[in-house]
């Protein structure tokens, strides 16, 4: 499971209809209707804040955000309700951490945006980010 820090806008469109797919499906974690994947790190941002279902709601509308930016149809019917004024925590350093792991991905899937995204200084998260130093 994938649910990245990075603005969505750098995925490839494997990688945002997966993010999509892996969002809901850490959507029904948090909602008690699965039993895999209950003990994952990455749904670890998202068990901390006090209202973990608002979150995911907020960040699976934010990816959908994307998708309506690309043409994509994805279901907005399958997010929970109550998706707004959620802030999450990230660090730069695992924003860093985040994109190199994506530019390795990109690198053998979609050598052309590895090219357009490896000179990237400053890397973006999404509104819903609040980057702090650590």
């Amino acid at each position: 499971m994938r649910l990245w820090s990075i603005s969505p806008e750098y995925l490839d469109p494997q990688g945002l209809v997966a993010l999509w797919r892996e969002g809901l499906l850490a959507q029904k974690v948090l909602q008690g209707k699965t039993r895999g994947y209950r003990h994952h790190p990455q749904l670890d941002r998202f068990k901390r804040h006090p209202a973990p279902l608002r979150a995911i709601a907020s960040y699976l509308a934010m990816v959908c955000d994307e998708a309506d930016k690309r043409g994509y149809k994805f279901d907005r019917s399958k997010i929970a309700k109550n998706r707004t004024g959620i802030k999450l925590i990230v660090s730069g350093k695992e924003l860093k951490a985040e994109f190199d792991r994506l530019l390795s991905k990109l690198k053998k899937r979609d050598p052309a945006r590895f090219k357009m995204l490896k000179p990237l200084k400053k890397i973006k998260s999404p509104p819903m980010f609040r980057v702090v130093r650590a």
